[in-house]
């Protein structure tokens, strides 16, 4: 038996790449998963994706943005499976590509109000769940780019350095309640944002794959295996960490 099995998963932007991956690991090791998504249509395919293979889940349409529809997700989880064990803070968007100056100012309320808010809400919607029940895990999504600058994308970097803040201080406040806080900071994974982005940028595989030292963009499996690996008893003594899977981007 898991260590796992019986356990509460929500994950947010769990309609497509790696929080689909997650809500199917997380299944795939006992774990009842709540899918939550601006996407219908991507969400209730990962619900039948989790339930075609024997699991647990439910979607839950959700604009991490809005406070009162952060709240309603928590609230039809744990209506529907009783706790909250796990949390993935995963709903992300990426932005227009400008310099700062040329960057409209609605751009970065767009971006700030997924990448950022969204996860502040999530977690202040969470936590008390966990508090009550005596511990959980939460893992936010945040990004390499959330450890370094990358020009023309100032409202994206500023969003993800915010979520490590964000993780850093929820980690602090919560750690003797039992609630372990982490982010997961992936570099270029293969997922539908980033084909959007490559099909109409031509040559940007080509620049990322030329400043990262494993030569290839990550599957959303392998950053599935993180969230998991930290939530599970495995990182009982891991929280407050920026946990970087970039084939070696941020290391030169």
């Amino acid at each position: 038996m898991s260590s796992m099995d019986d356990k509460v998963a929500l994950i947010t932007g769990a309609g497509s790449g790696i929080g689909r991956a997650t809500a199917l690991l997380f299944a795939d090791r006992g774990v009842s998963v709540a899918v939550a998504d601006v996407d219908v249509a991507g969400g209730e395919e990962t619900v039948q994706m989790v339930t075609s293979s024997g699991g647990e889940a439910i979607f839950v349409e959700c604009d991490v943005s809005d406070e009162q529809q952060v709240q309603m997700i928590v609230d039809r989880t744990v209506s529907a499976f009783g706790r909250l064990d796990y949390a993935h803070n995963n709903a992300g968007i990426d932005g227009a590509m400008a310099p700062l100056a040329d960057q409209p100012t609605g751009e970065y309320d767009r971006v700030t109000a997924v990448n950022l808010r969204g996860v502040f809400l999530g977690m202040k919607y969470q936590i008390p769940v966990m508090i009550g029940q005596g511990g959980g895990a939460i893992v936010n999504t945040a990004s390499a780019l959330g450890l370094i600058g990358f020009s023309d994308m100032a409202p994206y970097v500023a969003s993800k350095h915010g979520v490590n803040g964000l993780t850093k201080n929820a980690a602090l406040e919560y750690a003797t309640a039992g609630i372990r806080v982490n982010a997961l900071c992936p570099g270029v994974v293969r997922t539908t944002m980033i084909d959007q982005i490559m099909a109409t940028m031509p040559g940007f595989e080509e620049q990322i794959l030329a400043t990262t030292p494993m030569g290839r963009l990550a599957e959303p499996k392998e950053m599935a295996e993180v969230v998991v690996w930290l939530c599970s008893d495995a990182a009982s003594y891991v929280t407050g960490h920026m946990l970087v899977a970039d084939g070696g981007m941020v290391a030169q």
